[in-house]
């Protein structure tokens, strides 16, 4: 008996990232992030994002002595995206679109950043503002 692969392709399985204090799972058209109790302390909350609304993808390299981060970036944080100071920085990473990853999450980090840069630009925006 011959399979007939032309209908009902699977549809692809999200992918889960665990960053610093937060998961996030990456659908096709969003990103649903996750907090731990101690995520959420700072402010941040759990939140859905779809990438038809971010405006930019933005991503702090991280080091051994820096934590880096990935936030997804959407009309509500246009006047942090125009300023790059302490201030900014302390509010991108208290921001409920915004994970932070350890030096020991360096591959998780660089998976996650690739992931919704692919599917953000697969949304017909430029990621990268």
């Amino acid at each position: 008996m011959a399979y007939d692969f032309s209908k009902g392709a699977p549809a692809p399985q999200p992918q889960v990232f665990k960053g610093y204090v937060a998961t996030v799972t990456v659908y096709t058209d969003r990103a649903e992030i996750k907090r731990k109790l101690m995520g959420k302390m700072t402010g941040a909350r759990d939140s859905v994002i779809p990438f038809g609304e971010v405006i930019k993808v933005q991503s702090k390299e991280l080091t051994r002595l820096v934590n880096g981060y990935v936030q997804l970036a959407t009309e509500q944080d246009r006047g942090q995206l125009r300023m790059a100071t302490a201030e900014t920085q302390k509010a991108i990473a208290n921001n409920s679109r915004t994970v932070m990853f350890t030096w020991n999450q360096r591959e998780t980090y660089t998976a996650y950043l690739a992931a919704v840069t692919a599917s953000v630009q697969t949304q017909g925006d430029n990621p990268f503002g």
